[in-house]
């Protein structure tokens, strides 16, 4: 039979209503936040373990109890490594405080909380993007009357409209475009996993004008997994082509512009980075951004939000508010109109 002394509940009591507003002096929000830690953790006990709030012992803390318990916020209550980390924190107090009052009871415990390291957190990736400015420079300065500038000024207007990562692009076939009022455009992403997009009608207008010069009929069977795009050498365009290109005309606009693109290193990513932006700005919602982009996180989504105070304020007013199907929407409807004046020429 476990001793009185090893029960859990009596020691946390005098941890909230001695120790942490007295002994450290946190204020009530601090504390509140320690209790959903301990209260998220009776629950995992209970739910999981069967074990109720008042049995539970300092011996069934430990072992891999907490890391397990951790485990299920985030896989489970699909919490973030930031607030894994701040329960984490709630525990890992709780141990030391225990240690000093009950240390032979509270050891099991008090090892493995202390012990299990604090998740690391990823580096916020940096993003280069384009203003619309910059966007409606670029798509200028491919020359139309050229095969492979109509080429360039199809595949930079393409990587705009449809956000498309660069794999993405040059796995687009003959097959995957259905032309219309609105275009459609069926890309292949991680996974892999497809989705549909669709784009202005000022870039249908690009994308037409480039299939009738290169003599492309989408609505043929015989040719519907011909790729869209080739280079010189290969009918499968390659990455490295894409980045190429994209570095040419960046450089070039570098030079006529001087004043603008003063990030370095863009690539054809920040076409994509670019249009997740300006659709934001215009006050689409994250969670169409996310369907249309063809993330499998919001979290990915979010990195967005932190270009301006403005868009973060959106960001965290969003956060507040379930997250809806919006995949239909953004699968059935054209871009916001941020697009046709980028487009005219």
């Amino acid at each position: 039979m476990k001793q009185k002394s090893a029960i859990v509940l009596p020691l946390l009591e005098e941890f909230f209503t001695e120790y942490l507003p007295h002994v450290k002096g946190l204020q009530e929000n601090s504390i509140t936040s320690y209790q959903y830690a301990f209260q998220l953790l009776f629950r995992y006990l209970e739910e999981v373990k069967g074990l109720k709030p008042e049995k539970v012992t300092f011996d069934e803390l430990g072992g891999r109890t907490i890391e397990e318990f951790l485990l299920y916020l985030e896989q489970e209550r699909g919490c973030s490594i930031r607030t894994r980390n701040l329960r984490r924190a709630a525990i890992v107090t709780f141990a030391k405080f225990a240690s000093k009052r009950s240390f032979s009871v509270s050891l099991p415990f008090y090892n493995e909380a202390v012990n299990l390291p604090k998740k690391r957190m990823p580096k916020t990736p940096e993003f280069k993007h384009f203003t619309k400015e910059e966007i409606a420079i670029l798509l200028k300065l491919p020359n139309p009357f050229r095969t492979i500038g109509q080429r360039d000024i199809t595949i930079l207007s393409i990587l705009y409209a449809t956000g498309a990562r660069v794999q993405e692009l040059c796995d687009i076939t003959l097959g995957s475009i259905t032309l219309g009022s609105p275009t459609k455009i069926r890309l292949t992403g991680k996974g892999p996993k497809t989705r549909m997009v669709t784009i202005p009608d000022t870039c249908t207008t690009i994308l037409k004008e480039y299939l009738r010069s290169r003599n492309l009929d989408v609505t043929s069977l015989d040719t519907k997994d011909r790729h869209l795009f080739s280079s010189q050498t290969n009918e499968h365009m390659s990455i490295s082509c894409v980045e190429e290109l994209v570095k040419k005309y960046v450089a070039q606009a570098k030079k006529e512009y001087p004043r603008l693109f003063k990030d370095s290193n863009y690539t054809p990513h920040s076409f994509r980075h670019s249009i997740a932006v300006h659709m934001l700005e215009i006050g689409e919602s994250l969670v169409a951004i996310k369907a249309f982009l063809g993330h499998s996180s919001i979290e990915s989504t979010a990195i967005y939000a932190r270009v301006t105070p403005e868009l973060a304020s959106r960001y965290l007013n969003e956060r507040g508010k379930p997250l809806k199907e919006v995949s239909s929407r953004v699968q059935n409807h054209p871009l916001p109109q941020v697009m046709p004046f980028l487009f005219r020429r």
